[in-house]
């Protein structure tokens, strides 16, 4: 009886150093985004609008690649969850797969001497994309899961979480603001871009192979027997309420890529300030992480997601259809912070859960395995968004040689449809997959409160 006291004692006083959560924070964040720069829409551009690549041969290599994706991050996340080293099972592909991860990057954004034609243009889009994104899942999908192994308790990984939302909210913002100021236009020279984003893949490899020097994982054990790979993917489509946050999960993925790419092209052809549509956008983030933070302890999880898909839906379909007014676009933009927000904090909180529910039935923590199955139906969903507003667009009639607000008001309105319809119309299915969500209520809370017993008292 006093040896269990003691453990819960323990667990409770356990702590993560505070340089310890930022280098994680860092690294989490620059990794991210560089990925939102690269695919979140900034490749495409400057493949269809710079280099002159053919919509159709852009929209065939993100098909190609969604392909890919369906056996690069299960397979690492089976694999990152039986690594064996001295410095435990993330911390090596973080530090050694940083350098290759930047270098790859900078290589975007230089045109390989393999010619101008249409064919080698969408060799280096293919080759590039895939070299970026295999090294993109070995590093963030273990630092997706360090802080399940940083530390045991609860509150000790929530701390960590906590501060990840700001740093979340720093690399999908940079992207969002960077890319459109620096970008290249038709018939510039790029070398201020090229300088621009190589000083950013320095830091970048800086920072995250640094950050390795400062945390460590405290739970590198595996299991005894070897599970064969399908049947661990097989076993996480038995956990109903995965495929329920898979719903959402793509969702968020999808519109985060597909909002990123379409703010390029709607601040080239619309007259709303910058500062003014970020500043609202900041205001409904801000205003979702304290709504849904607090709301989340007395609504739970699910009401406060569904809520969400709900407000987003709205503002979203608003802006689809009149976008065109300042005054509307600004209530998309608003309710796009909030979606944000929800996206940040709801749905890892979703993520925990599932997770949780997973070990209940099994036995076991698989958080690399379930890393690698979320990345294997969200990063289609990264193709599919770039594919979907490229097509959509031009068949608008968005005309690729023209200048910044060049384009014809139909081809605007296109815009405006490509950015935000087809997100609109997913969150509304999220919405009503929500209600089949099964983890909720007093007997799931039950069950939390016994898993969590039991990981004090190991």
């Amino acid at each position: 009886m006093t040896d269990n006291i003691e453990a819960v004692s323990v667990e409770a006083e356990e702590k993560v150093k505070l340089s310890s959560k930022l280098w994680l924070c860092s690294a989490d964040c620059l990794c991210a985004a560089l990925n939102g720069l690269l695919t979140g829409g900034g490749m495409t551009y400057f493949f269809t609008k710079f280099l002159g690549l053919g919509e159709g041969l852009a929209s065939t290599v993100w098909i190609i690649f969604a392909i890919w994706n369906a056996f690069n991050d299960p397979l690492f996340g089976y694999i990152s969850d039986r690594t064996r080293s001295k410095l435990g099972r993330r911390v090596p592909y973080i530090r050694y797969g940083a350098f290759f991860y930047s270098l790859f990057f900078v290589l975007t954004w230089v045109k390989w001497p393999l010619g101008s034609s249409q064919g080698a243009l969408f060799v280096q889009m293919l080759a590039t994309l895939f070299l970026f994104d295999t090294l993109y899942t070995a590093i963030a999908t273990s630092l997706y899961v360090m802080p399940y192994t940083m530390a045991i308790s609860n509150k000790a990984r929530g701390n960590i979480f906590v501060l990840k939302i700001f740093f979340t909210l720093l690399s999908m913002g940079v992207p969002l603001v960077l890319f459109p100021i620096i970008k290249p236009e038709v018939g510039e020279s790029p070398l201020r871009f090229q300088i621009i984003m190589l000083c950013i893949g320095v830091v970048t490899f800086l920072v995250i192979f640094l950050s390795t020097f400062f945390y460590k994982e405290k739970v590198t054990t595996v299991g005894d027997e070897p599970v064969n790979i399908f049947k661990s993917v097989a076993a996480c489509f038995k956990n109903r309420s995965f495929i329920i946050f898979e719903v959402l999960s793509f969702t968020v993925i999808f519109i985060q890529t597909i909002l990123m790419q379409g703010v390029i092209y709607y601040f080239d052809e619309f007259d709303m300030p910058m500062p003014i549509a970020y500043g609202v956008l900041g205001v409904g983030a801000v205003f979702g992480v304290v709504l849904w933070s607090v709301k989340v302890k007395t609504w739970g999880v699910k009401r406060c997601t569904l809520l969400m898909c709900v407000i987003f839906a709205v503002g979203a379909a608003a802006t689809a259809v009149f976008g065109k007014n300042n005054i509307v676009a600004g209530i998309g933009f608003f309710a796009a912070g909030m979606g944000f927000a929800g996206g940040m904090f709801l749905i890892p909180l979703m993520n925990g859960d599932v997770i949780d529910y997973d070990e209940t039935v099994t036995g076991q923590r698989r958080e690399g395995m379930y890393a690698g199955v979320n990345s294997l139906i969200t990063k289609p969903a990264i193709s599919f968004a770039n594919s979907a507003f490229i097509m959509i667009s031009k068949a608008f009639g968005y005309n690729t040689e023209l200048a910044a607000g060049l384009q014809s008001e139909t081809a605007k309105q296109g815009i405006l449809v490509a950015w935000m319809a087809i997100p609109a119309a997913m969150l509304v299915i999220c919405a009503i997959a929500m209600r089949f969500y099964p983890l909720y209520g007093e007997k799931w809370d039950e069950k939390k409160r016994e898993l969590e017993k039991l990981h004090k008292t190991v």
